[in-house]
């Protein structure tokens, strides 16, 4: 006896978004059995053109790797091969329910030369997770067709069942090997967060340069200007008072130049550049309103851009200690373990800091993040407070000590 086919429709199929279920396989034909069967009888024709895109691809690719052409053709089919299961991500989605995310597309465009892009082409887990797919689609695309072809003819009672059974080992593939990669997709998303902060960091930094320039040094400049204007109206008519402005105005040069050094010091001090990371924090230390002991173990010095990050976190946490820890003392330790740069800060204060407590914090943390860096903090309130930073060691290149001694040329 027929069964009634229900007829409301479920909020999510298996594999979905929404984390609903298909209806259980019944006697009767529903619309998701007649999706199920014709994916399952489309198996054939798109297993085939898969097998043959990838027997042909992996033939002619690697046949051909002894050449200058092959590697590049190998690269082209497994960015042909991303397509293909795109196609497939969308048939199983409209037959078979099964909602698995799009793999994020390879950043080719201003990623390096044509090598790089090569090279990031030809280690795509996405595409070659796609060339197994269709590797092994074929005699499953074959067993498929040939068991649902018979079975709607002589076991067609059953069908549902046999069905079901097919399609949901073909949702195990789909998620399986069409799928994107969780911990990839993870850390692109995690890259893209980064490269956000590091841009809005660079512009508040740029627009801190031009506000102090245009506060500072500017202005002071616009008043020497004007005052040796006076003074050379009034060379003649009354020489002593142009001697005066004269004097004032040097005063005004001198004002303007040591301003000038504070800004370049923001930038990137002379003495980080020259004598690297123990100099440079004995230097910000000694304007500390707290005794500091530095302590700095490290055998050789790290990047520049590693060294940069470093000088500045351990400086602005010597302000927030001036300011607002109430500390008698503090230190600063910095040493290399393994591959990391660790940097802790610490102070015997009333604690209480938090990456919460304001946007410094925050900032110090969002910046050594964008780097794979670490913030931790340890503030209890009452003290005493340490806090630890740790940076991905590079080691410095010629690049980075020309660069440097260019720069201080400059300063100079």
């Amino acid at each position: 006896m027929t069964e009634h086919v229900s007829t409301s429709t479920p909020t999510g199929l298996a594999g979905g978004a929404t984390g609903g279920h298909l209806p259980p396989a019944r006697f009767a034909y529903d619309r998701h059995t007649w999706k199920e069967i014709a994916h399952l009888l489309a198996n054939l024709p798109a297993a085939l053109i898969g097998f043959t895109y990838v027997v042909t691809m992996l033939a002619v690719g690697v046949g051909l790797t002894l050449t200058v052409i092959g590697l590049p053709l190998l690269a082209a089919g497994l960015l042909g091969a991303r397509q293909l299961g795109k196609l497939e991500r969308a048939r199983a989605r409209a037959l078979l329910g099964v909602r698995v995310d799009e793999p994020s597309p390879l950043p080719l465009r201003g990623n390096g030369g044509f090598f790089s892009q090569l090279w990031m082409s030809l280690k795509d887990p996405v595409g070659w997770r796609t060339v197994l797919y269709d590797f092994i689609r074929f005699p499953w695309g074959v067993l498929t067709f040939v068991v649902t072809l018979t079975s709607l003819f002589l076991l067609w009672p059953v069908l549902p069942f046999i069905a079901r059974g097919l399609a949901n080992a073909d949702r195990a593939m789909v998620r399986a090997l069409l799928s994107p990669s969780d911990e990839l997709e993870r850390r692109i998303a995690e890259l893209e967060s980064d490269r956000g902060v590091v841009v809005d960091t660079a512009a508040a930094d740029l627009r801190r340069i031009e506000r102090d320039l245009h506060d500072g040094a500017q202005a002071r400049l616009v008043n020497l200007a004007m005052g040796l204007g006076l003074a050379k109206e009034k060379l003649l008519e009354d020489p002593d008072a142009a001697a005066t402005m004269v004097d004032e105005a040097h005063g005004e040069v001198k004002l303007a130049l040591q301003e000038l050094r504070d800004l370049a010091r923001g930038i990137h001090p002379a003495v980080l550049t020259d004598r690297g990371l123990d100099a440079a924090l004995s230097s910000v230390s000694s304007r500390c309103t707290v005794p500091v002991r530095v302590t700095v173990d490290l055998t050789e010095r790290p990047a520049a851009a590693i060294e940069g990050i470093a000088y500045f976190t351990v400086s602005e946490l010597l302000q927030n200690v001036s300011k607002h820890s109430g500390a008698r003392s503090a230190s600063v330790e910095v040493w290399r373990s393994s591959d990391r740069l660790l940097i802790q800060v610490g102070d015997d204060g009333h604690g209480g800091a938090s990456l919460e407590g304001g946007t410094g914090m925050k900032g110090l943390a969002d910046r050594l993040s964008a780097v794979d860096g670490l913030f931790v903090v340890d503030s209890p309130q009452g003290g005493p407070t340490s806090i630890t930073a740790e940076l991905p060691w590079r080691d410095r290149t010629e690049a980075d000590a020309s660069s440097g001694t260019s720069r201080t040329s400059a300063t100079k």
